[in-house]
């Protein structure tokens, strides 16, 4: 029986495989390496996340993005999502070189443990099992539009290139992130672009100040935590899961929504010239028209686009992991489809861990960001090896 079988090789699934196998403990890892990433975020893409807070978890600061630099010669900042993968790829081949690339199709108890499948009909028992499957399955959109066809409407999941829009007319749908920047790749590829979001303004995340004071830039190291997560007075809650769960409940979900509300990075705005963007607007119907789709707001407006695409982010719900056997998603315990998790992100099935996203309701929403993989892969690797949990620890 397999000591550790980790699903899912994208950055938070390599990071624990790689702590574990320098802590001497078996580990198979199964997942097409940053598959996500390759498939479901668009060509061109910049991370919103700086290099600082891009390095995949590693004790030893081996492979950090800045000793990926020192290998390949300078990155750009933003970070193109091309160039991260480069770093990934790099970090597996070091840290976890043997990652098999079948897909488990079933995790369910066995013999005091696990019993895995693959596609290939591969069975694998296993102690433990440390669920690192990534966002895939929890892309949401407005459920009211689930009759309208793919080739009318979208989530940015379903493309890794948006060039094929050029040329057509794309409404987009939202106000953070995605929506902002699949807006400005569209536009870029030759699409006429349009914004629609429910909130009363765009808001930008600040840049930094290169002309700031020596005291100015004191101040904000001890003011922001080096994790680009959350602003003054939240990111180092945020960066300390340790603190942040000891909080009470109501203070937990403030936090997180002023962590993960929409809002775009600095560098978009300029990218956005020439689209049309309507705040405290939302999409009311939308229907197939000769002309393509014809889509009506809530001011009595409409619009005929070609595409409409709901950049209306993920919802995480753990059952949607159809690999999971019904029988453990029915026991785990959870609250709005996250699963509740102990220290090791151990759910409470003994020896069943969720990492990423998955884990935001327990340990913050540094989980959801690469640098969160600091946190997760020391938690885990100690529950694994039955050592104590340190009193605080961070994502970075």
């Amino acid at each position: 029986m397999t000591e550790v079988v980790v699903v899912g090789a994208g950055p938070q699934g390599l990071a624990v495989a790689g702590s574990l196998r320098r802590a001497g403990v078996e580990t198979v890892v199964f997942g097409e390496v940053m598959g996500f990433w390759k498939r479901h975020m668009p060509k061109g893409m910049w991370l919103r996340s700086s290099k600082r807070s891009s390095s995949i978890a590693d004790p030893t600061k081996a492979r950090t993005v800045a000793r990926f630099e020192q290998e390949v010669g300078p990155l750009p900042e933003p970070l193109p999502i091309e160039r991260f993968i480069d770093y990934a790829e790099w970090y597996q081949a070091h840290e976890v070189p043997t990652v098999s690339s079948a897909r488990v199709t079933l995790i369910e108890r066995a013999n005091g443990g696990f019993r895995l499948r693959t596609r290939d009909g591969e069975e694998l028992s296993a102690k433990r099992v440390v669920v690192a499957a990534g966002m895939a399955p929890f892309a949401w959109r407005p459920p009211e539009f689930d009759q309208l066809p793919a080739e009318l409407a979208s989530h940015p999941f379903d493309h890794s290139d948006l060039s094929s829009f050029a040329g057509k007319r794309a409404l987009v749908v939202g106000a953070g992130q995605s929506a902002l920047e699949s807006a400005a790749l569209l536009w870029e590829a030759g699409a006429q672009v349009q914004i629609v979001a429910r909130a009363p303004r765009i808001t930008w995340i600040a840049p930094p100040d290169p002309d700031a004071s020596p005291l100015r830039r004191l101040y904000d190291r001890l003011t922001l935590a080096p994790t680009d997560v959350g602003s003054r007075g939240t990111s180092w809650i945020a960066a300390t899961p340790d603190i942040w769960r000891r909080l009470p409940s109501g203070m937990r979900d403030e936090i997180a929504y002023e962590v993960i509300q929409p809002m775009g990075s600095h560098w978009l705005p300029s990218r956005l010239n020439g689209v049309a963007i309507y705040t405290s607007r939302r999409v009311v119907a939308a229907h197939a028209g000769d002309g393509g789709l014809e889509v009506e707001l809530d001011d009595g407006s409409r619009r005929e686009v070609d595409h409409m695409l709901f950049a209306t982010g993920y919802r995480v719900d753990l059952s949607k992991y159809d690999f999971l056997a019904s029988e453990l998603v029915s026991e785990v315990r959870r609250i709005d489809g996250y699963p509740q998790l102990t220290a090791g992100f151990e759910s409470s099935i003994p020896g069943l861990h969720f990492i990423g996203a998955p884990a935001a309701a327990s340990f913050g929403p540094a989980m959801r960001f690469v640098t969160g993989s600091w946190y997760a892969a020391s938690a885990v690797t100690r529950r694994v090896l039955d050592q104590a949990p340190r009193p605080v620890s961070v994502s970075f």
